[in-house]
């Protein structure tokens, strides 16, 4: 998680974001990749520095962590991550708006699609060596670019589009800054259970489901019946998700429409 103190690089885009230490902002522009720029910057730069991209219609961002674990544990990092993106969504979010998580990558307003997380390590990393870094990237969509009405593709949504106010989109990246430091000290302090509490509270309800994590970030599935006949334990492994996430599309550089 991100240790360390940096100075924070000034812009005219980076006055609107005010980011706790040990976090470096580092701003580009509408046409770059902070997701692909975070991991460019992390051998060098180290941790807690954060990339963000001022585009009109996405809250984008990534971050840079350095775990102390072996990479297999160390996915585990994205599970925070959400959980701090989740939050900061909330922080902001009308009275009465469900803000979810669909496993293991996606970010659900009102049940429709608004954006998600994603993970990067590096590519020569071994499953049982500590990474040297991880970088966990967001977008969240903002506005919506596409031509039709609200309402008229029920599965996806914008912050706008969910009564979101302007500032929610240029205060989202220091909220989420502040709820990954809150999660990072719930783990320090009380281990990695604390954040898998937090993130399965964010899944959507499934009745007679009982889910958890496992040590290398699979997600643990158990249905439970009335009587006291143990059933199977239905794993869905995490690793091979995080290499094409669910809700991105790499054409459009942003979320699923």
């Amino acid at each position: 998680m991100p240790q360390g103190s940096r100075t924070r690089q000034k812009t005219a885009l980076a006055s609107e974001i005010v980011l706790p230490p040990p976090f470096t902002l580092v701003t580009l522009r509408e046409v770059g990749d902070a997701f692909a720029h975070a991991k460019a910057l992390a051998p060098r730069n180290g941790a807690g520095t954060l990339a963000y991209v001022g585009r009109f219609d996405l809250c984008e961002f990534a971050v840079v962590l350095e775990p102390d674990e072996p990479l297999r544990q160390a996915r585990r990092s994205f599970y925070a991550g959400m959980s701090a993106l989740a939050d900061a969504i909330v922080a902001f979010a009308p009275p009465n708006v469900p803000v979810e998580i669909a496993w293991p990558d996606a970010i659900l307003i009102n049940g429709a699609l608004v954006g998600g997380g994603r993970l990067g390590w590096p590519e020569a990393a071994k499953e049982d060596d500590v990474p040297d870094w991880i970088v966990f990237g967001a977008m969240i969509r903002t506005i919506s670019m596409s031509n039709e009405e609200a309402g008229l593709s029920p599965m996806v949504t914008a912050l706008e589009q969910e009564g979101f106010t302007d500032a929610a989109a240029s205060e989202l990246v220091g909220s989420f800054a502040r709820h990954l430091m809150v999660t990072t000290d719930a783990w320090q302090e009380y281990g990695f259970p604390a954040i898998a509490r937090d993130y399965l509270a964010r899944l959507p309800a499934e009745q007679g489901l009982r889910r958890d994590i496992g040590d290398n970030g699979d997600l643990l599935v158990r249905r439970m019946g009335r009587t006291e006949i143990k059933t199977e334990t239905e794993r869905r492994k995490l690793a091979p998700l995080l290499a094409a996430p669910s809700w991105y599309d790499p054409q459009a550089r942003g979320p699923k429409l």
